[in-house]
């Protein structure tokens, strides 16, 4: 039950997969556990791919300035229990959700409107103050510790060379990942005959020992492509994948392991992988760029988002760099930006981000000049040099871009083109960035504290560092909040914490790529790749690219090479392989996920229809304030479908809808007419009840139709039914008298004659 204009995101249904309830479960979807902390999860909220709003601002004149140009996906951080529900059972809010600081210090965070709010109480921390070391490594700010390695080397069995092949001559593999690719090559063919054929291959070379095979061996046997779906041995074969050292495998056991709530399995996990992502990040405060972008919004495409992801082709991009060519300083700076993150899906290119910054320079551009010293500090397409980058730090800082004090600060923290180390330089230098809330200043503020390099240590007030630093997006500073709570440092443990901490670090590694090269191929038209490429990160816990393999199989059908048993999966199949991931999706806080789920169970589509669990999942919906659910609780209460029959409460509910959300004046108008029809005229010669068999044909005229149009249609339609309405109950009452009169007997006077 859809209403146009409502689409955002909710708590989890609190059951079970269904589909995964009648299979060898390796999954073991339970979100019922009592005193836990079921997730920590990340988003990027539509606009917010960007967070510099001169980077959205393609007008290049009078660009305001801005401090150093934090532009990363942020992570919106939803602190999730198990809710009190009264169809589920009573489930109290665990007490250390309320976690730690003197100070309280709260980490605001959102989904859509709607904020929560992380808050840090004093009954968390140790009674007495840690006297054990941190012994993790100096922190790495521009890269001199594990990030030289290459994302091959850090994520073996990476798909990377089959998608972003080499420059130049290709160097000769081993004729096991020779035969590794051609396989990945086939799979991602959309020939039925070659996927057959690269299915075999893989099967062949796992059974010889190869770990990226076993790996990829897993998520077929968890897909069931071409064999039938078994979760065992999908565990089984990504057991044996991690241990040959595959990251997409691990991440797909963490995922599983907090999926049943084995968090001591799980932490270990998340924390292998978020160390590995921290090694990876290419440049000095935030992890690469990550656009996970939604492929719709509801219902409908989201052609906003798609548009803006085109990279060079994108128009916007385009005139851009036109202006850029022509000597618009801001413009150079921008494309610069572009190619240097990466971003509106543009490949890095380190050379030409450096090539823009020093034409922009060139044109009095001062912006360029921190990101130039981060590029010669980082060595990032071009030679390292340390004296350099602080020369170019140190201009940058003269024209107030406080986001180059911390980059002075930590070449004084490591003795890197300056005379010598210096700790007290190196703090004042981090306090002028965070003093002007530069997020980079706030973190490593915190590591000198939580280490004591330069000052006396204090686990508090480096908490509190971290706390403002990943508020703000730094997901470094999720990780070392993570390792805090998942060794006790200063603090209680809390493993369920640490777990979704880590996950949120994790899920920015290397094999995050798949994400781009997915989004890429379906902007090519190839749905079939695209949906092949957000099944895999479905399986290793990506929220958003479950949704987006759901939504494929929905909109495109047998376009999404949706591949069964025996060959393409047959509508049924289809339907219940979308019902899973929308499952998935709505257990990491996705709201239009538990809304599918709730219709799902109410039409019977990809499940058997259960209106009482449809109830339970709008109702999960309905509790993060979602409109669209409390229309369906409404309609639910309405005509007693799985819910009792309550016109009472019905009428409140369309109320809620309408008050939480304008988009639904429409809909409930009409609700609340049909409501009034009932109250009034129950006995009239309509069946009303009949109306919920013709609400999906009625979604699927109107969604043919102009928004201006159609809601003047069914105003019209529906003013007209209301008419007949009325003139047919009022002839059916007129007759009913005259056909009283005519069989009441007349009454004789007094006289005996008729009255």
């Amino acid at each position: 039950m859809n209403f146009n204009g409502i689409n955002s995101r909710s708590l989890l249904p609190g059951q079970s997969d269904p589909q995964s309830e009648t299979e060898n479960n390796w999954a073991g979807p339970n979100f019922t556990k009592k005193d836990e902390l079921s997730k920590v999860t990340w988003q990027i909220p539509s606009g917010a791919e960007n967070v510099a709003s001169e980077v959205e601002d393609y007008n290049c004149n009078n660009t305001p300035s801005i401090a150093f140009p934090i532009l990363f996906a942020i992570p919106i951080v939803v602190i999730r229990t198990t809710q009190h529900n009264t169809m589920a059972g009573p489930n109290p809010i665990p007490k250390w959700l309320f976690l730690s600081l003197t100070l309280i210090l709260s980490l605001s965070v959102s989904v859509g409107a709607r904020h929560f709010v992380l808050v840090l109480s004093q009954e968390d921390y140790k009674d007495d103050p840690p006297a054990d070391p941190d012994s993790a490594a100096e922190w790495d700010e521009f890269g001199d510790g594990d990030s030289h390695k290459s994302e091959d080397d850090l994520d073996p069995g990476s798909w990377r060379p089959i998608f972003e092949p080499p420059a130049g001559d290709p160097q000769p593999l081993p004729e096991s990942d020779a035969a590794y690719h051609s396989a990945v090559h086939k799979l991602m063919s959309g020939d039925p005959d070659l996927i057959q054929d690269g299915a075999a291959e893989i099967g062949a070379l796992a059974e010889t020992g190869h770990p990226a095979s076993q790996s990829v061996l897993g998520f077929l046997w968890g897909m069931g492509l071409l064999r039938e779906r078994s979760k065992g041995k999908a565990f089984l074969y990504h057991h044996f994948a991690a241990e040959g050292g595959n990251m997409q495998s691990k991440m797909a056991l963490a995922y599983s392991y907090t999926r049943q709530d084995m968090f001591d399995k799980g932490v270990n996990l998340y924390g292998e992988l978020a160390e590995v992502a921290v090694n990876s990040f290419l440049i000095s405060k935030e992890s690469p760029v990550i656009e996970a972008v939604r492929l719709h919004n509801g219902a409908e495409e989201n052609k906003e988002a798609l548009r803006k992801s085109k990279g060079e082709e994108d128009e916007d991009f385009q005139i851009l760099e036109y202006q850029a060519q022509k000597g618009n300083a801001a413009a150079m700076y921008k494309v610069g930006l572009f190619y240097y993150f990466g971003l509106r899906g543009l490949r890095r290119d380190h050379s030409k981000a450096l090539w823009w910054f020093l034409k922009a320079v060139d044109k009095g551009e001062p912006r360029s000049m921190e990101l130039l010293g981060e590029i010669y500090a980082r060595g990032a397409g071009v030679e390292r040099n340390y004296t350099k980058a602080f020369e170019w730090l140190t201009l940058a800082s003269r024209h107030h871009l406080y986001s180059a004090y911390n980059g002075m600060g930590y070449l004084y923290v490591k003795g890197y083109g300056v005379d010598q180390k210096n700790y007290t330089k190196a703090k004042e230098y981090f306090e002028k960035a965070a003093d002007n809330d530069e997020v980079g200043g706030h973190y490593n503020l915190g590591v000198m504290y939580l280490k004591g390099i330069g000052v006396n240590r204090d686990v508090k007030l480096a908490c509190k560092f971290f706390v403002f630093a990943a508020n703000h997006g730094q997901p470094k500073a999720f990780y070392q909040l993570a390792k805090i709570f998942h060794t006790g440092l200063g603090f209680k443990k809390n493993i369920p914490l640490a777990t979704a901490l880590y996950k949120l670090v994790a899920e920015r590694g290397p094999w995050s790529s798949l994400s781009r090269w997915a989004l890429e191929s379906y902007l090519k038209g190839d749905v079939g790749k695209a949906f092949m490429l957000y099944s895999r990160m479905a399986e290793m816990g990506y929220e958003v690219a479950q949704s987006n393999a759901a939504w494929i199989l929905d909109k495109y059908g047998e376009r999404s090479m949706c591949m069964g048993e025996s060959g393409f999966c047959t509508d049924a199949e289809r339907h219940q392989r979308a019902h899973s991931l929308w499952w998935q999706a709505s257990e990491q806080g996705n709201e239009h996920a538990a809304l599918l789920i709730g219709d799902a169970y109410y039409y019977g589509r990809g499940t058997a229809r259960d209106y009482e669990r449809a109830a339970e999942a709008y109702m999960h919906a309905k509790s993060q304030l979602n409109a669209q659910a409390m229309f369906n609780l409404g309609y639910m209460h309405e005509h007693g479908q799985g819910l009792p029959y309550d016109l009472h409460l019905a009428k409140r509910y369309y109320d809620e809808a309408l008050e939480h959300d304008s988009a639904a004046k429409l809909p409930v108008t009409l609700a609340l007419s049909s409501l009034w029809v009932r109250k009034n005229y129950a006995d009239s010669f309509m069946v009303i009840d009949s109306l919920p068999e013709l609400y999906p044909k009625l979604e699927a005229w109107v969604e043919n139709v102009l928004l201006e149009e159609g809601n003047a249609t069914i105003l019209t339609l529906f003013v007209c039914l209301l008419t007949v309405l009325y003139l047919r109950e009022r002839q059916r009452r007129q007759a009913a008298v005259a056909a009283g009169e005519v069989a009441q007997p007349n009454r004789p006077n007094e006289l005996g004659a008729p009255m």
